[in-house]
């Protein structure tokens, strides 16, 4: 997907016109997620039929040749897929077996009176004895989503919470109904679940349980603050106002790394944006470029057919520049948007640990003062009861620490191997498209 081309929209049972989009990553920065239709959770509005299940045809897939027909030769025996396949990545993780699955797909829009929205299949397959089922399938909406991750926060908030897809906030205006925008959301949503599902502790969460399983989700979401919520809040605010003494240098040196990649992630994304917005111009330019040679070719005789090879290959040169645009669009800056979301999350934890050991250490200096009325140098039972909170609060954090970087080191080998695949691709079809039209000024050299 290019800001060249115009994407499909989703089919829909409504009337209202769709946008087009000019960038798979960008939307009017005021964007809201789909208001809510009346009190139904799952399915309110009219479902319209479903998005087509396949990817878009990818432009690789188009045999490219020159207008003398000889083919223009785009296999990269080198690289491509070859390249992927040395990367060998092991799906589960420290050889934990799974016993449960997730799914997000089959997108469906949604109208009714006062909105219009996308829902989402979730589908789970299961062995554990935890679901009554041992595979359901339930559909949810954004809002959904983003009250799983606000209960997970609350009810888990001493763990590495995954972030949900943003709203894709970037620059211009976008068709959030658009086929490429809900297959880019739809595929966050996904990851979002799956690192979810993958984790030894948030996995077990109740409220994740309900969100895989309920029909209505709605009654659940009007429940009040539970328990775990309310002491979830207190850590929060508790201290607020009190300066730590000592933060152990492990987790200050966690606080400096997430600083300095979350900084260089973001530089890559602003600079990644604006390559493709450059490509996206040179595109244009191109399109105006290579037709040139073909007119001029009907005043020419002998240079009639080199004329049209060469706005061939112009052409060719632009279809697989649109293709890697597309693909650094659609791969590469979801994973960049993820990794500074999730870096942001984190540090959000890792403010909640100083709380907890700040709360530890006033209750330690209250029960010095109470000391120096009585004598006695036993550590009282609540204060003994914070300490615990932090010692639980650092193995958390430590082991859910090691597990992000091996995600994150999986996640980047692999997007960082793909990415260089697909500039190779670029490349070598640049070069057989060239290569392909030195025969035709060759024979023309030839006749004296």
């Amino acid at each position: 997907m290019s800001g060249s081309s115009t994407p499909k929209s989703l089919t829909s049972s409504g009337q209202k016109s769709l946008h087009d989009i000019k960038h798979p990553l960008s939307c009017s920065p005021g964007a809201e997620d789909e208001a809510e239709c009346g009190e139904g959770a799952i399915i309110s509005g009219t479902p319209s039929p479903d998005l087509p299940h396949t990817e878009p045809s990818s432009i690789a897939d188009k045999d490219l040749s020159l207008p003398n027909g000889t083919p223009v030769d785009t296999s990269s025996p080198a690289s491509s897929s070859s390249l992927l396949n040395r990367l060998q990545l092991d799906d589960d993780l420290d050889g934990e077996t799974r016993d449960l699955f997730v799914t997000v797909d089959d997108p469906k829009k949604h109208v009714c009176t006062m909105e219009t929205y996308i829902t989402y299949r979730v589908t789970t397959k299961t062995s554990r004895t935890e679901f009554d089922l041992p595979e359901y399938s339930v559909r949810r909406r954004y809002q959904d989503f983003d009250w799983l991750r606000n209960k997970l926060e609350e009810t888990q908030y001493t763990h590495f919470i995954p972030p949900l897809p943003e709203k894709f906030v970037v620059k211009g205006v976008v068709d959030r109904f658009s086929e490429e925008f809900v297959e880019t959301r739809r595929r966050a949503l996904d990851k979002f679940l799956k690192r979810i599902a993958d984790h030894p502790v948030l996995s077990f969460n109740e409220h994740f349980n309900v969100f895989l399983t309920s029909k209505d989700l709605n009654s659940h979401k009007k429940q009040g603050i539970t328990l775990l919520s309310k002491m979830g809040e207190s850590v929060r605010y508790v201290t607020s106002g009190y300066k730590l003494r000592n933060r152990p240098g492990e987790f200050s040196g966690i606080a400096d790394y997430l600083d300095t990649f979350s900084l260089k992630l973001g530089t890559i994304d602003r600079i990644a944006q604006r390559i493709i917005k450059e490509q996206v111009e040179y595109l244009v330019e191109l399109r105006e470029y290579g037709p040139v040679y073909s007119t001029w070719s009907g005043l020419e005789g002998e240079l009639r057919e080199p004329l049209e090879g060469v706005s061939a290959c112009i052409g060719n040169c632009s279809t697989a520049l649109e293709e890697q645009t597309e693909d650094m669009t659609e791969d590469f800056l979801p994973v960049l948007r993820e990794y500074i979301l999730y870096s942001e999350s984190m540090k959000g934890v890792l403010k909640r640990r100083d709380q907890v050991q700040a709360d530890y250490e006033a209750k330690l200096d209250a029960a010095a003062l109470k000391r120096e009325e009585r004598t006695g140098t036993q550590v009282p039972t609540d204060a003994e009861k914070y300490q615990d909170k932090v010692e639980c609060f650092n193995a958390d954090l430590k082991a859910d620490m090691e597990r992000w970087q091996n995600n994150k080191r999986q996640d980047f080998r692999q997007l960082l191997m793909g990415m260089a695949d697909k500039n190779i691709q670029y490349y070598e079809k640049c070069l057989t498209a060239w290569e392909s039209i030195i025969p035709l000024l060759q024979d023309k050299q030839e006749p004296k």
